[in-house]
């Protein structure tokens, strides 16, 4: 079977490869328009917060966070304050922020892999400025519609937290406090640069890989704009909702299929989430199902928000 597995990944590869040097000019563009993609909207969103998250986690603010969040985290996500952190910057930074801080907070034993696996379903957020500029003004091209997809997308997320409350039981949340004495603040800021540099070319690589092989899709078959808008929001996000903009239809229903894709978050930022946590016991799967869930609840609260709005 690993064999079969084998031969199929590199005949798959071999006609990528091929439809790429036919097609090099398309592919060019494409790589362009991810090069802009993560200059432009990545790395403002998601750099400084990296490090900022590294520097407070290595300084031990999770000690500091757990007294005034333990009994709101409790009482609504059966979940300690120490993670309460990662539910924070989440919904400032964006996806995949949520998988990184998670992981950050297992690698120090902060939190089991069962409460990785939990917190990893209800923080998957997209970047607020992502929503009410770029989504909302560049590909809607009407400001309100912002409002109504971020106010859906983040509910959504909440409401999956509350549906996962009862994952992890609570007396198995925490592995043990960090005691240590941080590294120095150089040391830290360097190690915060470094990490995040790389997790940031991570993000760039996959991001790419998906925008080629969705534009070589699109290219190759004759399909309809409603199914090329599909396959462009399954594969990667941004294409699929600049795609979704072009559509024939009406307003409410570009919110409610936007504040859908950004919930399910599209297949490459699901790789960019399974490749943060690939080294760790925390699960995939879960992260998979809590998407899928908060896709569909974002697309019903976005059908209540928008008459709300508009």
């Amino acid at each position: 079977m690993k064999k079969l597995k084998n031969i199929f990944i590199i005949i798959i590869t071999l006609l990528i490869t091929i439809d790429i040097i036919i097609n090099k000019e398309l592919v060019a563009q494409t790589v362009g328009f991810s090069l802009n993609i993560w200059i432009t909207t990545l790395i403002p969103a998601l750099f400084p917060f990296f490090i900022v998250s590294e520097i407070l986690i290595n300084y031990n603010i999770t000690k500091y966070l757990s007294p005034i969040f333990d009994k709101i985290m409790n009482k609504v996500f059966k979940i300690n304050g120490e993670t309460a952190i990662v539910f924070l910057l989440s919904i400032i930074s964006g996806f995949p922020s949520g998988a990184k801080n998670t992981k950050m907070l297992y690698d120090e034993k902060i939190i089991s892999s069962s409460v990785a696996s939990k917190l990893l379903t209800f923080t998957h957020f997209s970047n607020p400025f992502f929503i009410l500029s770029t989504v909302s003004i560049f590909f809607l091209k009407d400001a309100k519609t912002g409002i109504v997809i971020l106010l859906s997308h983040y509910l959504s997320n909440i409401v999956v937290g509350i549906m996962f409350r009862d994952f992890c039981p609570n007396n198995s949340q925490i592995h043990f406090l960090k005691n240590e004495q941080p590294q120095s603040f150089g040391t830290t800021l360097a190690n915060a640069i470094n990490n995040t540099i790389n997790t940031l070319f991570l993000i760039l690589g996959i991001l790419t890989c998906f925008l080629i092989i969705s534009t070589l899709i699109i290219n190759k078959v004759a399909i309809s704009n409603e199914l090329a808008v599909f396959i462009k929001s399954i594969l990667e996000i941004t294409q699929g909702l600049q795609a979704l903009g072009t559509l024939d239809i009406s307003m409410m229903l570009k919110c409610i299929f936007a504040s859908m894709i950004i919930s399910f978050g599209g297949l490459s930022v699901h790789m960019q989430v399974l490749s943060i946590i690939s080294d760790t016991n925390i699960s995939y799967f879960y992260f998979f199902i809590s998407r899928i869930l908060a896709s569909a609840i974002s697309g019903i609260l976005c059908l209540i928000i928008y008459p709300l709005i508009f």
